[in-house]
């Protein structure tokens, strides 16, 4: 199980790698949209990512759950900020979200361990 962030990593990277590759320019933009999206402004990273994760959530996105769970650790979310965040996001998504709760808490065990 201490492996289940940097695999994530790993694979999110190798593939990120591969469709940029590709020259696709709306898949470029798109990215450059997202990374541009989540820089500070008018609101900081780390209220961004908790958006993201709870939009993610609601969204049912297990990748963008992990990828969001991450930057916002390093952003300095706590766990108890994390919770009370996907606390919103399980009221807003319904109870359909709850595996992705349980999925969630567990990856962010395992940031935590990093």
């Amino acid at each position: 199980m201490a492996d289940l962030v940097q695999e994530f990593n790993d694979y999110r990277a190798k593939m990120n790698e591969k469709l940029l590759a590709d020259d696709n320019k709306v898949i470029k933009r798109i990215f450059n949209l997202d990374t541009n999206a989540y820089a500070a402004g008018a609101l900081d990273v780390k209220t961004k990512e908790l958006l993201g994760l709870v939009a993610s959530t609601v969204l049912r996105c297990d990748d963008c759950i992990k990828y969001h769970l991450e930057t916002a650790y390093k952003e300095g979310v706590t766990k108890t900020e994390m919770m009370e965040a996907m606390s919103i996001a399980t009221l807003v998504g319904g109870t359909i979200v709850i595996p992705h709760l349980r999925r969630a808490y567990e990856f962010w065990e395992e940031v935590e361990k990093q």
